[in-house]
Protein backbone atom coordinates (compact mmCIF):
# COMPACT_ATOMS: atom_id res chain seq x y z
CA UNK A 1 0.00 0.00 0.00
CA UNK A 2 2.78 2.40 0.92
CA UNK A 3 4.65 1.58 -2.30
CA UNK A 4 1.58 2.46 -4.37
CA UNK A 5 1.19 5.81 -2.60
CA UNK A 6 4.86 6.63 -3.19
CA UNK A 7 4.55 5.61 -6.82
CA UNK A 8 1.49 7.84 -7.30
CA UNK A 9 3.22 10.78 -5.60
CA UNK A 10 6.27 10.33 -7.81
CA UNK A 11 4.04 10.28 -10.87
CA UNK A 12 2.30 13.49 -9.84
CA UNK A 13 5.59 15.25 -9.22
CA UNK A 14 7.00 14.11 -12.56
CA UNK A 15 3.81 15.17 -14.34
CA UNK A 16 3.84 18.60 -12.78
CA UNK A 17 7.45 19.12 -13.80
CA UNK A 18 6.81 18.27 -17.44
CA UNK A 19 3.76 20.52 -17.82
CA UNK A 20 4.61 24.10 -18.56
CA UNK A 21 2.01 26.79 -19.21
CA UNK A 22 4.62 28.64 -21.21
CA UNK A 23 4.71 25.80 -23.76
CA UNK A 24 1.21 26.78 -24.90
CA UNK A 25 2.38 30.37 -25.27
CA UNK A 26 5.39 29.17 -27.27
CA UNK A 27 3.12 27.32 -29.69
CA UNK A 28 0.94 30.40 -30.16
CA UNK A 29 4.05 32.52 -30.75
CA UNK A 30 5.34 30.00 -33.30
CA UNK A 31 2.04 30.02 -35.19
CA UNK A 32 1.89 33.83 -35.12
CA UNK A 33 5.44 34.05 -36.46
CA UNK A 34 4.70 31.55 -39.21
CA UNK A 35 1.63 33.52 -40.27
CA UNK A 36 3.60 36.79 -40.25
CA UNK A 37 6.42 35.34 -42.34
CA UNK A 38 3.99 33.87 -44.86
CA UNK A 39 2.10 37.15 -45.21
CA UNK A 40 5.40 39.05 -45.60
CA UNK A 41 6.68 36.56 -48.21
CA UNK A 42 9.77 35.92 -46.09
CA UNK A 43 10.77 32.37 -47.00
CA UNK A 44 14.15 32.49 -45.29
CA UNK A 45 12.77 33.52 -41.91
CA UNK A 46 10.00 30.92 -42.17
CA UNK A 47 12.55 28.19 -42.90
CA UNK A 48 14.75 29.35 -40.02
CA UNK A 49 11.79 29.43 -37.60
CA UNK A 50 10.81 25.88 -38.56
CA UNK A 51 14.40 24.69 -38.26
CA UNK A 52 14.93 26.38 -34.88
CA UNK A 53 11.72 24.82 -33.57
CA UNK A 54 12.81 21.44 -35.00
CA UNK A 55 9.52 20.81 -36.72
CA UNK A 56 8.64 19.82 -40.23
CA UNK A 57 6.04 21.84 -42.07
CA UNK A 58 4.17 18.74 -43.19
CA UNK A 59 3.63 17.69 -39.55
CA UNK A 60 2.05 20.99 -38.44
CA UNK A 61 0.45 22.35 -41.62
CA UNK A 62 -3.06 21.04 -40.91
CA UNK A 63 -3.05 22.55 -37.40
CA UNK A 64 -1.94 26.05 -38.38
CA UNK A 65 -4.56 28.66 -39.19
CA UNK A 66 -3.94 32.32 -39.99
CA UNK A 67 -7.11 34.37 -39.54
CA UNK A 68 -9.16 31.31 -40.47
CA UNK A 69 -7.11 30.47 -43.56
CA UNK A 70 -4.50 27.80 -44.15
CA UNK A 71 -0.92 28.85 -44.78
CA UNK A 72 -1.32 28.32 -48.54
CA UNK A 73 -4.47 30.41 -48.66
CA UNK A 74 -2.75 33.12 -46.62
CA UNK A 75 0.15 33.12 -49.08
CA UNK A 76 -2.22 33.43 -52.02
CA UNK A 77 -4.16 36.29 -50.42
CA UNK A 78 -0.93 38.14 -49.61
CA UNK A 79 0.54 37.46 -53.08
CA UNK A 80 3.48 35.78 -51.34
CA UNK A 81 4.66 33.77 -54.33
CA UNK A 82 8.06 32.68 -52.97
CA UNK A 83 6.67 31.38 -49.69
CA UNK A 84 3.67 29.83 -51.40
CA UNK A 85 5.79 27.84 -53.83
CA UNK A 86 8.05 26.80 -50.93
CA UNK A 87 5.00 25.59 -48.97
CA UNK A 88 3.72 23.58 -51.93
CA UNK A 89 7.09 21.89 -52.36
CA UNK A 90 7.26 20.96 -48.67
CA UNK A 91 3.76 19.50 -48.38
CA UNK A 92 2.70 16.01 -49.41
CA UNK A 93 0.47 15.68 -52.46
CA UNK A 94 -2.37 14.46 -50.27
CA UNK A 95 -2.45 17.76 -48.36
CA UNK A 96 -2.57 19.70 -51.61
CA UNK A 97 -5.53 17.79 -53.00
CA UNK A 98 -7.56 17.25 -49.83
CA UNK A 99 -10.45 19.46 -48.78
CA UNK A 100 -9.85 21.99 -46.03
CA UNK A 101 -12.21 23.08 -43.25
CA UNK A 102 -14.70 24.68 -45.64
CA UNK A 103 -14.89 21.58 -47.85
CA UNK A 104 -12.90 23.06 -50.73
CA UNK A 105 -9.43 22.18 -51.87
CA UNK A 106 -6.90 24.99 -52.15
CA UNK A 107 -7.28 25.02 -55.95
CA UNK A 108 -11.09 25.18 -55.77
CA UNK A 109 -10.84 28.02 -53.28
CA UNK A 110 -8.27 29.85 -55.43
CA UNK A 111 -10.52 29.57 -58.45
CA UNK A 112 -13.47 30.96 -56.51
CA UNK A 113 -11.31 33.86 -55.26
CA UNK A 114 -9.91 34.65 -58.71
CA UNK A 115 -6.42 33.51 -57.73
CA UNK A 116 -6.18 30.48 -60.02
CA UNK A 117 -3.59 32.18 -62.27
CA UNK A 118 -1.00 32.62 -59.50
CA UNK A 119 2.34 30.84 -59.44
CA UNK A 120 1.23 29.06 -56.28
CA UNK A 121 -1.84 27.60 -57.98
CA UNK A 122 0.29 26.52 -60.94
CA UNK A 123 2.73 24.77 -58.61
CA UNK A 124 -0.14 23.02 -56.81
CA UNK A 125 -1.59 21.87 -60.13
CA UNK A 126 1.73 20.48 -61.30
CA UNK A 127 2.37 18.62 -58.02
CA UNK A 128 -1.17 17.35 -57.45
CA UNK A 129 -1.37 15.67 -60.86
Amino acid sequence: MRFTACLMAAGLVAGSLTYSPSSHANVEQLVASMCDYVAADDKNRLRKKLKDARIKLRSVYDGVSCNGNSLLRTAMLADAQDVGVFLVKQLPRKSLSSAEADGQTVLQWAEAQGLANSAIAAEISSRAN
